[in-house]
């Protein structure tokens, strides 16, 4: 598994070795010991969820500003972009976003470390996610902040409006959102 730091230092970009012949394919999906190799620190997971969204949805940008996940995500069918933004303000990067595409057939996946908001839009006709978390689901702590907020500016790759939930809809922008130390 080859692990690769984006634009954001702490959020990581792990890409399997896959072996396949005419039988089909293997890959580790996970294994702990590299993992917390790359990360640099340990790390212990305690939910995994599962989402289906249709094209154009955009899930996001979410984050707990109690209780907050780092989240390991992967695509097992469809494409996604997925986007990470820093919402810790002692990081050189605070405010800054990174994102990749994960998809069915590249098998990556995206370590969001806690601190970070995130999110992703679909961009295949429907799409299967898959995220481990290291926290539990706090939807009291539960916060978003806008998808198109200028002043993060994320670069979505779509030609229009997306498909967003009301709490989606109703984000707060950059300027106005909780963050952290």
């Amino acid at each position: 598994m080859r692990a690769t730091s984006l634009v954001i230092p702490n959020v990581i970009l792990f890409e399997p070795k896959v072996f396949g012949d005419e039988r089909g394919f293997f890959f580790e999906s996970f294994n702990q010991r590299v993992f917390e190799e790359s990360v640099g620190r340990p790390v212990h997971f305690v939910q995994d969820n599962h989402s289906k969204s249709a094209k154009g949805v955009l899930r996001g940008l979410h984050y707990q500003i109690k209780q907050p996940q780092g989240k390991l995500v992967r695509v097992i069918q469809g494409e996604v972009f997925d986007v990470a933004v820093d919402l810790r303000k002692s990081s050189p990067t605070y405010g800054q976003w990174a994102g990749t595409y994960l998809s069915e057939s590249n098998r990556a996946q995206l370590w969001i470390p806690e601190g970070f908001a995130h999110g992703f839009v679909v961009l295949s006709d429907s799409a299967e996610f898959l995220y481990k978390t290291t926290d539990y689901w706090a939807p009291e702590h539960e916060r978003s902040l806008a998808w198109n907020d200028p002043d993060v500016a994320v670069e979505w790759p779509i030609s229009g409006p997306p498909t967003l939930s009301a709490k989606d809809t109703n984000a707060v922008r950059f300027a106005q959102a909780e963050t952290f130390d």
